[in-house]
């Protein structure tokens, strides 16, 4: 289980932090919280403890858990920090290493992750120090999440609204995910290179190097690298009225978008029709035809890496017609096939440093997608089984194929599956210099 020390710093929207609490724990994340005296104004340690199931910590000199030096166990015991709402004052404190109280201790104290939510006024926002207090964060690691343009408690309207407390669960979730331990029994187990391996042997070794080379993963692994990611079907029209498309829903696309977001990257989502909210931190460019997806990420181009996750139609209609089609002249149409983006990206003048392909398939997945990672020629094919209820649904099953052979994975939602890839590419590429 995931742990997180959650910081409740005064505010009105502090509140909000309960729903936050509601939504980690829904998800298995244990939650300890550390209200300032501040914020005790606003949420009452009771509630927060009913919400966590944990003692709530106030107080910095506490006898008892001093005894034990609490506030460093606060800060260790923690996979991640979340400051949230994080005030004008905690944002300055933390940023001049300031110590005065028990959420400031922690956040000094600590070698673990941080991110934080801020919340307040827009001109306290907008003001110079604390903007410079916010870049000296962002320099030393720390990880931001809004605020967002809105209404305010104070009738005025700008940026100063703590982010929602769904987009930050998501960005605590996708942090947790990309910098959880990997674990193997043949950590740098080499595979071997002799003639007639099985393919199941090559599996099993390949899984070992690439699971033993797989470091811890923080918040700013990607800083400075562009990703493009594409997702959800393409529509090819026949008509007004009918076209060509299939029954990809775009959350797993959408769900790396927001993982690589998550790890520092400036994230470009070339969507498809879908149905789903732009994750924080992602740049959505919406099309419709798969034309357009191609021409939108040329356009997009250069990137670092490249994640080509959408379900392109094939085909086309030779013709759209202009007007709705009699069912005799529907019933018989004329096809052409549509730009191989995959390919196209592989092949590009400014190709990425990483291609990434995704290979939906409804039987013998590993043997389609090694030959699409070959006639395709990028990097790295994910393999996934579609003849369940992956397309739509909230899990996946994968398999990565790249030139070190394969490596299945364990079924897990998508959301983990999307953390696991983009904590990959973070090893692959690390942040710019």
């Amino acid at each position: 289980m995931h742990k997180v020390l959650l910081i409740i710093s005064g505010g009105i929207a502090a509140y909000k932090s309960l729903e936050l609490i509601r939504l980690l724990t829904a998800r298995n994340v244990q939650v300890t919280a550390v209200l300032t005296e501040a914020a005790a104004r606003f949420v009452t340690p009771l509630s927060v403890a009913a919400l966590t199931g944990q003692r709530v910590h106030t107080e910095l000199f506490n006898h008892e858990a001093e005894a034990q030096m609490g506030h460093i166990q606060l800060s260790r015991m923690a996979d991640l920090l979340v400051v949230a709402p994080a005030s004008a004052d905690i944002l300055a404190k933390a940023a001049h290493g300031l110590a005065g109280d028990l959420a400031t201790t922690a956040l000094l104290a600590t070698d673990k992750p941080v991110l934080m939510a801020p919340a307040m006024n827009v001109r306290m926002w907008l003001h110079a120090a604390t903007q410079a207090n916010v870049a000296t964060l962002l320099q030393r690691g720390v990880g931001m999440i809004g605020p967002d343009d809105g209404a305010m408690a104070c009738g005025e309207f700008g940026p100063g609204r703590m982010a929602e407390p769904a987009a930050i669960a998501e960005r605590v979730y996708a942090m947790l995910g990309a910098g959880a331990a990997r674990s193997s029994a043949q950590t740098d187990a080499e595979p071997s290179e002799e003639a007639g391996v099985s393919q199941a042997g090559q599996r099993g070794a390949v899984a070992g190097v690439m699971r033993g080379r797989h470091a811890l993963v923080g918040q700013n692994a990607l800083v400075g690298r562009h990703a493009l990611v594409t997702a959800g079907p393409t529509i090819e029209p026949i008509d007004p009225v009918r076209f060509i498309s299939n029954r990809s829903s775009g959350k797993q696309g959408y769900a790396i978008a927001g993982a690589l977001a998550a790890l520092g990257a400036r994230v470009t989502l070339v969507s498809g029709p879908t149905g789903l909210d732009v994750p924080a931190g992602v740049d959505r460019v919406s099309v419709q035809t798969a034309r357009e997806m191609l021409d939108a990420c040329e356009r997009a181009l250069p990137a670092d890496v490249a994640v080509c996750v959408a379900a392109v139609a094939d085909f086309r209609p030779a013709h759209a017609a202009e007007l709705k089609l009699e069912k005799a002249s529907a019933a018989s149409l004329a096809l052409v096939a549509n730009p191989d983006i995959l390919a196209t990206l592989s092949a590009h003048a400014q190709r990425p440093a990483l291609v990434i392909g995704f290979a939906a398939q409804t039987h013998e997945v590993e043997t389609f997608a090694q030959a699409k990672r070959a006639k395709k020629r990028c990097d790295w094919i994910v393999a996934n089984d579609v003849s369940g209820d992956v397309m739509g649904g909230d899990h996946n099953q994968v398999s990565i194929i790249s030139d070190k052979g394969i490596e299945c994975l364990a079924r897990r939602t998508k959301a983990q599956v999307a953390a696991e890839l983009a904590g990959r590419i973070a090893s692959r590429l690390g942040p710019r210099e």
